[in-house]
């Protein structure tokens, strides 16, 4: 079932950006082209995540000429998944497209998302078969941290995608009642269910400037996936613990052992240090561990808002378009 939109917005483009200068000319062409060969209205949402660059100037001058483009300046850099939540919590279309500003999530495949959700599909998210432009390290990884997380997680995430995806009006509006700051978009999404299906790409490598994921920026992202959608590191926790009791009682006993019979009980000095140590090393290992699902409690708790908008332009314009055609409507 498709639903119906506020202001006449059938799509809605979301993409976050950060220092994205260098690709955005092409970017801007190839939306244009897509926009004019939709079947119905369109805006583009583009949310600036605090870049340094000339970025925000460049489309924060665009949105001023260009009635289909809406422009979200953030205070300060929160993050891609705050910037694509900012960017969500915008939107007016009836469906949803969630995307890269970097052109490695092909702006033509909208196409066939869009006869997907026609068909009564609600989410359609876009599957990679090939990844141009990464290195063997990365694609190792990225394999091995999706069949960890399908292992250890509740929610069936899909394996070789990421946030490029098409999300129906009702599943948007669900995603906006999710209000976790620990976020982790993609995970989110498919935790919340309806109906789904996908699309197959083969991604292309950056058409210009510089991935801005680096290796701890992938980590933190991987960590937070993690901890929002599996108590896996919890369970954990116990297990070793429990472990680590069974074999102190049993070393206990060995020792006992050799100080009643033994006539060396008093040598051992070394191993007895290594196994301390050891031990210690897990308490502290299982202590961080728990202390980290603290911490995002303490975040949740205080309340702040997930981002910050400094600006917002295009909204206005679209806002009165809207209110014109009602009155002549109704005149």
């Amino acid at each position: 079932m498709i639903s119906c939109a506020p202001e006449g917005i059938r799509y809605s483009f979301v993409l976050p950006v950060f220092n994205e200068e260098a690709v955005l000319p092409l970017l801007l062409h190839r939306l244009d082209r897509l926009v004019a060969s939709l079947d119905a209205p369109a805006e583009v949402i583009f949310v600036d995540d605090g870049s340094r660059d000339t970025s925000a100037i460049m489309l924060e001058a665009l949105a001023k000429q260009k009635p289909h483009i809406r422009f979200i300046k953030l205070s300060r850099n929160f993050g891609q998944q705050y910037a694509a939540t900012a960017g969500m919590d915008a939107a007016s279309g009836a469906a949803v497209i969630l995307m890269d500003a970097d052109l490695q999530d092909p702006p033509e495949i909208v196409h066939e998302m869009i006869a997907r959700w026609k068909e009564g599909n609600e989410i359609v998210y876009a599957r990679r078969r090939s990844r141009d432009g990464e290195s063997a390290f990365k694609k190792f990884t990225s394999k091995l941290f999706y069949r960890l997380l399908g292992q250890i997680s509740d929610v069936d995430i899909p394996r070789d995608v990421s946030d490029f995806r098409l999300m129906d009006r009702n599943v948007v509006e669900a995603f906006r009642e999710m209000p976790e700051r620990d976020r982790y978009v993609r995970g989110m999404i498919h935790w919340l269910g309806f109906r789904q299906t996908s699309v197959e790409f083969d991604r292309p490598a950056r058409a210009a400037g510089e991935t801005k994921y680096n290796f701890w920026k992938l980590l933190r992202l991987a960590m937070s996936a993690v901890v929002s959608f599996s108590d896996a590191p919890l369970k954990l926790a116990v297990w070793v613990g429990a472990g680590v009791s069974a074999f102190a009682a049993g070393y206990g006993a060995y020792a006992i052992y050799r100080g009643l019979f033994a006539d060396d009980a008093a040598s051992g000095w070394a191993s007895t240090v290594v196994i301390i140590s050891l031990l210690c090393g897990i308490n502290m290992l299982l202590t961080g561990m728990v202390g980290i699902y603290v911490g995002r409690i303490h975040a949740e708790v205080k309340r702040r808002p997930l981002y910050v908008v400094s600006k917002r332009v295009g909204f206005e314009a679209a806002r009165e378009e809207s209110q014109g055609k009602k009155e002549r409507r109704a005149g």
